[in-house]
């Protein structure tokens, strides 16, 4: 039987063990059953705002101080990649958020202030009105268009736009959140609840051009991670703005990731592959967090359905995907994409799957994430 307070337990006690020894630099994945580190070798990469956000959820279960202090080292180190503007893309609401925006939650520190204020800027910028979207990445050369391009991951990073918009009582950056989180209900969610990963725009005009596949297994299919994004993005639009038709879908897409889980509640890659080659733990502990929190905005007589699911979710991980002791990581089966079979891409630890799952075992003990 899953005993969740147990396994919170187990698993402060393994990220407090391995911040011991990484302390504030930036893991990404194990190798060889030891994080690596991103500090000097990718500054800018989208996932380095989890492991300052990993500590920030251990400081608050435990208060142990030190968990401050590392997580305040990663966020100095980021200032290496806040600084080059051109470097940047959509991902600095998970990069920030989880780093800048959380200290300054804790301890008011006017540093952290400024970084997340400069990072909400950066996500504010990429804001095209016509399509009234969020550009996801920057464009390399000829080879890729990403002017025209927004992904399901940015809703995830949009609760530091809500944040700006609060802390400056300014609603522009709101309106952005706002705007592309109805271009999300409009072009990204197909009838059945599942997520397109990519969808092209004309940058001009903003007209709907095709979506990608991106890291699913075809253009129509339904990437699991892409799912989870939506899920758990839809719901946070939900929170931060009271509206019903981002609950409504929010729980559309919690419907589908349920009742499409294979009998041992760990997602496959892609829920619509012909071919299901690959787990993904990660797309897992991402929507059962959100779907924890989705949980508390349903009237009650439909709370028992998400807090079961997500329990099962999480159950589920901790019986089948639970690193082995000897591996810094919580998780491993994390899938980086369906079709990409290169080394350390597939069956593997990913330090966002680590973080919400982390996230989610502490809401099931009453507690809150940090979006």
């Amino acid at each position: 039987m899953f005993d969740s307070q147990k396994t919170l337990k187990q698993s402060l006690d393994k990220v407090t063990k391995t911040a011991c020894r990484i302390k504030g630099r930036i893991p990404y994945r194990t190798i060889d059953g030891q994080f690596d580190d991103l500090t000097d070798r990718d500054i800018a990469w989208w996932t380095n705002g989890f492991w300052p956000g990993l500590l920030w959820l251990a400081h608050g279960q435990t208060q142990d101080k030190r968990f401050a202090e590392w997580a305040r080292e990663s966020e100095v180190l980021l200032d290496g990649a806040l600084l080059d503007h051109f470097g940047l893309h959509h991902d600095v609401g998970f990069m920030w958020h989880l780093s800048a925006v959380a200290g300054y939650k804790v301890d008011g520190s006017k540093d952290s202030l400024r970084r997340g204020m400069m990072a909400a800027s950066v996500l504010g910028s990429r804001f095209n009105l016509a399509g009234r979207y969020v550009r996801a990445w920057n464009s390399w050369g000829d080879r890729f268009e990403h002017t025209k391009w927004a992904i399901i991951d940015c809703l995830m990073n949009l609760p530091l736009l809500y944040w700006a918009s609060e802390e400056l009582k300014d609603p522009r950056f709101r309106h952005i959140a706002v705007a592309h989180t109805e271009t999300v209900l409009k072009h990204f969610i197909y009838p059945d609840g599942s997520s397109r990963h990519i969808v092209e725009f004309d940058a001009d005009n903003g007209g709907f051009i095709r979506s990608h596949r991106g890291q699913g297994y075809a253009d129509d299919t339904a990437w699991s991670r892409g799912c989870a994004w939506l899920v758990h993005g839809m719901t946070l639009a939900a929170r931060y703005t009271g509206r019903s038709d981002f609950l409504a879908s929010a729980e559309l897409a919690a419907r589908y990731f349920l009742d499409n889980l294979p009998e041992d509640q760990v997602p496959w890659a892609d829920f619509k592959a012909p071919t299901n080659k690959h787990k993904d733990s990660s797309a897992g502990a991402i929507a059962a967090s959100g779907i924890l929190t989705l949980a508390e905005l349903v009237p009650a007589q439909r709370k028992a359905y998400y807090v079961d699911g997500a329990k099962n979710m999480l159950s589920a991980l901790a019986k089948t995907c639970t690193a082995p002791d000897n591996d810094e990581a919580l998780l491993t089966h994390g899938c980086v994409a369906y079709h990409w079979d290169k080394p350390g891409q597939q069956d593997t630890s990913l330090i966002y799957g680590d973080y919400f799952y982390l996230e989610a075992l502490i809401k099931l003990q009453g507690g809150k994430g940090l979006f």
